[in-house]
């Protein structure tokens, strides 16, 4: 569900590999991100390209991978979020917990990388 695209010295770019992120995903998906995290310490930018659909309990796996990166002093990054997707982040205020761009060379701009 979550696969490694690339590792950078500052983050591991991963991507969901799923048009509809729902409950039935969820749990697998938060151990997934949190492995990555644990394994590699370093901040996560999940590419959400594919991803067409998300439910509340895939954004709570979002929120808990965040609050595990932040306990490891690092972050989360949300990468092509279709435009249906950041509008409802937007909506629900996640567009100011999570950092939020339309790719990567966006973020890297962003991040100075």
């Amino acid at each position: 569900m979550i696969s490694l695209i690339k590792e950078e010295p500052t983050h591991l770019i991963v991507q969901v590999d799923l048009t509809e992120a729902n409950l039935s995903h969820a749990d697998q998906v938060k151990e997934d991100l949190i492995s990555f995290l644990e394994a590699k310490g370093r901040s996560l930018w999940v590419d959400m390209h594919k991803v067409s659909y998300v439910d509340s309990s895939f954004l709570g796996a979002l929120v808990a991978a965040l609050k595990h990166a932040i306990s490891m002093k690092a972050d989360v990054v949300l990468l092509g979020l279709q435009k249906d997707i950041e509008d409802l982040l937007k909506l629900i205020r996640l567009d100011r917990v999570f950092k939020i761009y339309s790719s990567e060379e966006e973020a890297r701009k962003a991040a100075q990388i």
